[in-house]
């Protein structure tokens, strides 16, 4: 299959290995991964803080650049993206744009997935090939779980992983505190969500905490670094792109 990728704003400047890891994996299992260049921003922070029109012009080049008919799946490590392009990009084109953008955004929509979502019900994988030796678990992000609806398809994405010790997350579908903007906003509700992740996480005794979206797991970082727990984040194309011959090497780096 000829899927293409979509980095994100976070991915491209924040977490690139986010990315490489989902193009290192879907190369593993056979497909063509491109890359389209010219791709920008999904325009999801603007339509969450109430600037609809403001974002036309990013909706339109993400149907100009995904929209080639020779891409036949659009991917992205990131449910909050995803669920912007197939909910929120439909909002836009309707209110604001022509019937050139409407047709182009319902074209796109259609063959867009998070990545577990790909994986899982495209191209019909739970296996991945993957080793990863450390305890880990799993926080359902909030886009991916009420959104997109994503279910248990990263848990059956994990449990396939070849060492991994997968435990289960207490209170597990309650929300970060990140939320974008509301962790600015609303800084100390925030905190306080984050507090309850936190010690959740850590009753777990995981070495690691993942998740399907970078922004999530950067807010969890840097709370569980801040209160030294021993605990790290770590993307999960990260973890299903560890194999026994080039293991992630975060855990054996310097803590």
């Amino acid at each position: 299959m000829r899927i293409g990728l979509f980095a994100t704003c976070l991915g491209d400047t924040l977490f690139p290995e986010a990315v490489r890891s989902t193009a290192v994996l879907l190369a593993r299992l056979g497909h063509e991964v491109v890359f389209p260049p010219e791709q920008t921003c999904c325009g999801q922070m603007h339509v969450n803080t109430g600037y609809q029109r403001e974002p036309v012009p990013l909706v339109r080049n993400f149907a100009e650049q995904f929209g080639d008919a020779s891409i036949e799946a659009v991917v992205m490590p990131s449910g909050s993206c995803a669920g912007c392009v197939r909910h929120q990009h439909q909002i836009v084109a309707d209110k604001y744009g022509d019937a050139a953008l409407r047709a182009g955004v319902a074209g796109v929509r259609s063959k867009t997935y998070e990545l577990s979502e790909l994986l899982v019900d495209v191209l019909g994988v739970t296996d991945v090939g993957a080793h990863f030796p450390h305890r880990v678990t799993y926080h359902p992000t909030c886009h991916s779980l009420r959104m997109l609806r994503v279910g248990d398809k990263p848990l059956s994405l994990l449990r396939a992983v070849d060492g991994i010790d997968l435990v289960e997350l207490p209170q597990a579908d309650s929300c970060c505190g990140f939320g974008g903007t509301f962790a600015v906003k609303n800084a100390e509700t925030s905190s306080a969500m984050l507090q309850d992740k936190m010690k959740n996480i850590t009753t777990t005794g995981a070495a690691v905490c993942t998740a399907g979206d970078s922004s999530c797991l950067m807010h969890i970082g840097g709370g569980l670094s801040r209160i030294r727990s021993g605990a790290r984040t770590l993307h999960l194309a990260q973890i299903l792109a560890s194999t026994r011959t080039s293991p992630y090497a975060l855990l054996e780096a310097a803590a």
